[in-house]
């Protein structure tokens, strides 16, 4: 086997994490006793490959949550315990399923070491020494089954990922707040035509934007999730200090999307700056922002598509919308949008990414929190 890839690439995986995401090295477990590692093998009645065993050796997987160490393909590294627990899932899965199905699913003598989380998706080795495959690196998903065309072996696939953290390439290791976050941005926006097409007039057939009568209406916590701990700061902030920092995030979306230089949209940023008031859903900016939705539509240009509604909504004054969405865009080609809005929220202390807990206490009314606020007095919400 290849244990030498094994230690050299742990070598490597662990002083880039040590130097850039201390946060995240500090989630990896200390190594697994060599008597667990065979009690597990015992409890699934299989044969570690090598690889896996000098691994474990090294780190008994990650804890939970937004620090702990992900691959490339956002799977969480499992230690022995949770690896039972998802192997011994995936088999109950496959357990109902002819023979004939089962082998391009999930065999017994396959092993989940990496999990996805939020499905049974994840990567696996196969522990079977009778098989061609053993010691193979094979990614699982429930829709479709396994395929052991990832890597020949751990080593080979701890190499790959270290070799991710010291080289980046189209995926991006990104570093928030000492924590390593994969990030997969499109890059440039593409090139897109001269602003000076006359503004369609009101009977246009144009799409609507769904704009609120009231642009004050509140904010479902849901579109503050993806945002972990900035979203807790978009959420308990002064409503003037995410009103600031909604003005500059939709600064730099028109401008980086290229909405800047239509000079109606233009205008409507300047007097969102100046709390000169709301433009009406019939007005030029709203108008021209329908139009560009339009047109990026029919050119496949989401990002643009979805920066005119976002926008629109924005300088009508949906404050909290556009501190909640705007980043969600700018993450499509902006591998920093985190350091960004931290910035434009005057890049106070980050508290810990919210929980159940934390939406059912949130006493914000701009905010939607009702179901939590619900749920936690009832007991349902649960504080980790």
């Amino acid at each position: 086997m290849t244990t030498h890839l094994v230690d050299a690439a742990w070598d490597r995986i662990d002083h880039w994490l040590l130097t850039h995401a201390p946060r995240t090295f500090a989630t990896l477990a200390p190594p697994a006793r060599d008597e667990d590692i065979r009690a597990t093998e015992r409890e699934l009645g299989v044969a570690f490959p090598p690889d896996l065993r000098a691994s474990l050796r090294r780190h008994d997987g990650t804890r939970r949550g937004p620090e702990a160490l992900r691959f490339d393909n956002h799977d969480r590294l499992l230690g022995l315990r949770d690896l039972v627990e998802a192997t011994g899932f995936l088999r109950a899965c496959a357990a109902g399923l002819d023979e004939e199905a089962a082998e391009g699913y999930w065999l017994h003598g396959y092993v989940q070491f990496g999990s996805y989380e939020v499905t049974a998706d994840g990567v696996a080795v196969d522990c079977d020494p009778s098989r061609p495959t053993y010691g193979a690196i094979g990614r699982f998903f429930d829709e479709t089954g396994t395929d052991f065309g990832t890597a020949d072996s751990l080593g080979a696939y701890l190499t790959r990922l270290a070799d991710r953290l010291e080289s980046p390439g189209h995926l991006a290791p990104v570093v928030f707040a000492g924590r390593l976050i994969w990030e997969d941005p499109s890059g440039r926006l593409p090139e897109w035509d001269p602003t000076d097409a006359p503004l369609p007039g009101p009977d246009a057939e144009l799409p609507p934007l769904h704009l609120p009568d009231d642009p004050s209406e509140r904010l479902k916590v849901g579109m503050l999730y993806g945002l972990e701990e900035l979203g807790a700061l978009v959420a308990t902030l002064p409503p003037e200090r995410v009103a600031e920092a909604a003005r500059k995030q939709a600064r730099r979306l028109a401008e980086e999307t290229g909405l800047a230089a239509y000079p109606e949209l233009a205008e409507a940023l300047d007097a969102l700056d100046a709390g000169a008031g709301v433009p009406s859903p019939d007005s030029p900016a709203i108008l021209r922002l329908r139009a560009v939705r339009a047109r990026a539509q029919a050119r496949g240009d989401g990002a643009r598509a979805m920066a005119a509604v976002e926008l629109a909504h924005a300088v009508r004054g949906s404050a909290y919308r556009a501190a909640a969405e705007i980043p969600t865009i700018r993450a499509l080609y902006a591998p920093l949008w985190r350091d960004d809005l931290h910035a434009d929220l005057g890049n106070p202390p980050l508290p810990p990414a919210p929980d159940d807990a934390f939406w059912g206490l949130l006493r914000n009314p701009a905010i939607d929190a009702d179901v939590y606020a619900t749920w936690y007095a009832e007991g349902h919400c649960i504080q980790e």
